[in-house]
């Protein structure tokens, strides 16, 4: 019956990253793309980590593979943010599609984030 298991989080976990990898190629633009990759690559590497710490059932692998696993959830989401927001500085525009660019000019010249109301966040302090 642990064998089910562990084959079901392995397959569902391969099918997450199928899905990211499908979303690399048939996304259009590199902001689609990082999201496709950050958010299903994520969940199928962890399913599957998941399956290695129920598999082999000793506390050294189980340890070693939820660690991987707190260190992959929490890294990638900032890793995708820090490529993404270094992409839009340096000019890499979104695709077509793309109606509202939100952060059109909020950016000075040396990349450091504008308020949009200096004068409340003035009055704040």
């Amino acid at each position: 019956m642990l064998e089910w298991l562990v084959y079901i989080l392995v397959l569902v976990g391969v099918f997450f990253l199928f899905i990211a990898a499908i979303g690399v190629v048939r996304m259009p633009d590199l902001y689609n793309r990082m999201h496709a990759t950050s958010k299903a690559g994520t969940l199928g590497v962890g399913l599957i980590l998941v399956a290695v710490a129920v598999f082999y059932q000793e506390l050294s692998v189980a340890a070693r593979a939820l660690s991987t696993l707190a260190f992959i959830v929490l890294t990638a989401p900032v890793a995708a943010h820090a490529l993404g927001r270094a992409a839009y500085l340096s000019g890499v525009k979104p695709c077509e599609d793309t109606y509202i660019d939100e952060l059109a000019g909020h950016y000075q010249a040396n990349h450091k984030l504008e308020s949009v109301d200096t004068e409340a966040t003035q009055r704040r302090i």
